[in-house]
């Protein structure tokens, strides 16, 4: 059964930094655009970043400039590196991998920024 481990996560205070990654199974990462999304209570669950098996990335506006994603073929492991993170960016962050027909989540990851 395919499925995406993440890890990392965690508090850390405004203007700090974290680092979350994702791995997916080889046969599902080599074809799958690799997303990150998160959502706040009683909020939709939005794309933050997502990465082509191109290498193509597309950012939501909010992160532009202090989050990069990429992406290790040979571990089947995508990063998320987060930088001068903001209260605003406390959310839940998941793990997406979209390839046509089917759209694969992680378990969830809590990201807390406050001092």
């Amino acid at each position: 059964q395919a499925r995406l481990v993440e890890s990392g996560g965690g508090w850390v205070r405004p203007g700090g930094s974290l680092r979350l990654s994702c791995t997916a199974s080889q046969s599902v990462f080599r074809i799958a655009t690799m997303g990150w999304y998160r959502q706040t209570p009683g909020q939709q669950r939005d794309m933050v970043v997502s990465i082509t098996s191109g290498g193509r990335s597309d950012f939501a506006d909010s992160v532009k400039g202090r989050f990069t994603i990429s992406r290790d073929n040979a571990k089947s492991t995508v990063y998320l590196e987060m930088n001068s993170l903001e209260p605003e960016d406390t959310a839940v962050y998941y793990c997406n991998a979209n390839f046509p027909g089917v759209s694969l989540w992680g378990q969830g990851t809590q990201v807390t920024v406050s001092s």
